[in-house]
């Protein structure tokens, strides 16, 4: 008979957004419960370009924490055209973030004020190369003749190829990837190139978004693909290659905000994060595997220290509820209304 609990080393979230104001107080304690760090999206409006700006946040998620939560935010720099080297190097060295967030301009949620061209980060790029900053993509072209379902794909050939290429010692995060081909040239880069992965890219495609009818809050940046994509991503996550690593992307919404004419992009998937991806885990038979995806392929490609404290979870049926409170609003949680097999217990 199989085990009823899994207890792993305590997980990281390699990619996350907390917002800010009322939202951030309501939603980040959903992520300092399950995880000890996480890698917090600099994506703010303003975003956070400037070592002030990221102490200052840093200070307003404390503040946030339910009192005596263990939980370290670990920021990052929002990168913008000719972004300044002796500020990437200031900030890093400091401890004030420990890496930097490229965003095509215009690609995802408040990414307006990101990077219209390449060529005007490589002064940039060279520092956080030789100090040893990691760099971390959104991966997708903001071309409008570009599909959107093969902008990742396209991103890989006209900006990541020659990124690797001509910064071969820079460290790269390919964020949340959603494609074959992604996963192809994560396994066929060196060292010095790994990707995270989220829950709903490992167990939506392209048809959740459209099952009977719109469904918004299956809809996110990248958007879910077709099932090819699907499985490669997913056979990456459980093959336990190192260069591969939990990153949930939880990007809460207000309802109304995803519900619209107009809907936001992104999925909360916080609440349930680790019962999410365990679930795949077990489908796979790969639950061996999880404790190196959650909690130690993150921290060794960043340089960081193992946690040294566990969490555990019960295999028990639980049903995600449809709704959560959250700033006078409702936030609506992923796999909302379903029953998954895995409780966040300790």
């Amino acid at each position: 008979m199989a085990s009823q609990t899994l207890t792993i080393r305590r997980p990281d979230d390699w990619h996350v957004h907390l917002r800010d104001g009322e939202m951030l107080a309501k939603v980040a304690p959903y992520t300092a419960r399950q995880f000890a760090r996480a890698i917090v999206m600099p994506n703010l409006a303003p975003p956070i370009i400037s070592v002030a700006c990221a102490e200052a946040y840093r200070t307003r998620i404390m503040a946030a924490l339910p009192t005596g939560a263990d939980f370290t935010p670990l920021m990052t720099c929002y990168l913008i055209d000719r972004a300044e080297p002796a500020e990437l190097v200031r900030g890093y060295e400091s401890g004030a973030w420990v890496a930097a967030k490229l965003y095509p301009a215009h690609a995802t949620t408040n990414s307006a004020y990101g990077v219209t061209d390449i060529a005007t980060l490589r002064p940039a790029l060279e520092a956080m190369q030789r100090i040893g900053m990691p760099l971390l993509v959104h991966g997708e072209v903001t071309d409008p003749e570009i599909d959107i379902f093969d902008r990742e794909a396209v991103f890989i050939e006209r900006v990541l190829a020659g990124l690797v290429r001509d910064f071969p010692a820079l460290k790269i995060v390919f964020e949340h990837i959603t494609t074959a081909e992604a996963v192809a040239f994560v396994e066929a880069s060196g060292p010095n190139v790994a990707a995270t992965v989220t829950p709903q890219h490992l167990l939506l495609n392209r048809n959740a978004i459209f099952a009977g009818g719109i469904r918004p809050h299956a809809y996110c940046l990248p958007v879910a693909k077709r099932e090819r994509h699907r499985l490669a991503v997913r056979r990456a996550a459980t093959s336990g290659s190192p260069k591969f690593f939990l990153g949930t992307d939880s990007a809460p919404h207000a309802v109304e905000k995803k519900e619209a004419a107009c809907g936001c992009a992104g999925v909360f998937n916080a609440p349930f994060a680790l019962e999410s991806y365990a679930g795949v885990f077990e489908a796979e038979g790969a639950l061996d595997r999880f404790e190196g995806f959650a909690s130690e392929h993150g921290p060794r490609f960043y340089g960081l220290p193992l946690n040294e404290g566990t969490v555990t979870l019960e295999r028990t049926e639980t049903i995600v509820p449809d709704g959560l409170e959250a700033a006078g609003t409702r936030i609506v949680p992923f796999q909302a209304g379903e029953t998954i097999t895995w409780r966040f217990v300790a």
